[in-house]
């Protein structure tokens, strides 16, 4: 099994080259970069546009959305998301 990219102290950002937004045309979050588009789905988009946002820790990212989302038990989803957009290239860890 691989390391971990993320810890709770990891500030996500958005990787060089990506630019995220909403596209009205597609109804929904996408991810921009030279090549074309990520459509994102509502899950990923509420979790980027955190990271677009501003810059925090995993663990203020992770307390703001149980806030959004009353309180739900997200962790291991977040993380798991975090380290796939890592691996996709989308997001790096400052």
């Amino acid at each position: 099994m691989s390391e971990e990219i993320f810890k709770s102290d990891s500030v996500p950002v958005l990787a060089q080259g990506y630019r995220f937004q909403w596209e009205p045309a597609q109804d929904c979050f996408v991810l921009l970069y030279p090549e074309g588009m990520v459509k994102l789905n509502p899950t990923a988009g509420e979790i980027l546009k955190r990271v677009n946002d501003k810059k925090q820790t995993v663990v203020e990212l992770i307390a703001e959305l149980k806030e959004a989302f009353n309180g739900a038990d997200l962790d291991d989803d977040v993380y798991r998301f975090l380290e796939e957009a890592h691996g996709n290239s989308w997001i790096r860890a400052e």
